[in-house]
């Protein structure tokens, strides 16, 4: 446990240096986030738990607990499948506890996870939690929002400018364990440089700090990144919890890491990302 409340964790692997924080906030909530930091894996995710009294505490440690499951040594065809499998796994049991609550009764938990193999990256996302790419100064968001506010947004009802203190900010369209029959993931893939930096976090960080003072953050140095990021969140006085990612790639130093898929290894993104729908 890191100073200040902030619980925090650093990890090495081949190629791969990560680091993860966490925080409730400060407004002296329950923190219903939860994070896998796996570089051994070549995984790493952070989860938002949503459903009060404690059922978005419950949905996200079931999507950790489960992720944590999964074996070293998978190809990357092998870990994207499970990946899926534990997240649909997750789903229904999070929708099968909703029901067992009664009416009206919600756990559920965004979602964002990263797999990496060798200079390869695919990123499966459920919900507002986020993925971005630091590549020298540059800071490439990966993942779009499943929310209310991006739905209107995108279909011109209202400008960036008013959705920055929407009233409906919070409202999500996707979530493992939100209700549906089937749970519903983006994804996108993209090619990893040396010196590359991806970060995964709640939206405790992305709607406290503008993203130029992200990028400036992320660019520091990468042991205590996860950690300068959350402080800087809470400096903002950001109210939701706050969970941080970071991730550094780092060409050359012995990764036994498999590569990804290889038709996904085939993409040339540098550092532009390609989309590629979910099966049902």
């Amino acid at each position: 446990m890191a100073s200040g409340g902030i619980d925090s964790d650093v990890a090495r692997f081949g190629s791969f240096r990560s680091s993860a924080a966490t925080h409730a906030g400060t407004a002296n909530r329950l923190n219903e986030d939860a994070y896998i930091n796996r570089p051994d894996l070549g995984l790493w995710a952070v989860a938002d738990g949503a459903g009060g009294h404690e059922a978005g505490e419950l949905a996200s440690a079931e999507v950790a607990r489960l992720l944590q499951t999964i074996d070293v040594g998978l190809t990357g065809s092998e870990m994207l499948t499970a990946v899926r499998s534990r997240l649909e796994a997750a789903h229904a049991r999070l929708h099968a506890k909703a029901v067992e609550l009664g009416a009206g009764a919600m756990v559920a938990t965004t979602v964002v996870v990263v797999l990496a193999r060798d200079d390869h990256f695919a990123c499966l996302w459920a919900g507002d939690s986020r993925a971005y790419l630091l590549r020298g100064q540059a800071l490439t968001r990966i993942t779009r929002d499943h929310t209310l506010v991006q739905a209107l947004l995108d279909s011109g009802a209202i400008t960036e400018a008013e959705a920055i203190d929407h009233p409906q900010g919070n409202v999500i369209t996707r979530a493992v364990g939100d209700g549906s029959d089937a749970l519903e993931l983006d994804k996108r893939t993209g090619r990893l440089m040396a010196g590359d930096r991806l970060m995964l976090c709640s939206d405790g960080l992305s709607k406290s700090l503008p993203e130029e003072r992200l990028a400036e953050l992320l660019a520091g140095d990468h042991e205590t990144g996860a950690e300068r990021l959350v402080m800087a969140a809470l400096a903002a006085r950001a109210i939701d919890n706050v969970t941080v990612v970071t991730i550094e790639f780092g060409a050359g130093n012995g990764s036994t890491l498999l590569e990804i898929e290889s038709a996904e290894a085939a993409a040339s993104a540098e550092p532009e990302m390609k989309s590629t729908p979910e099966p049902a």
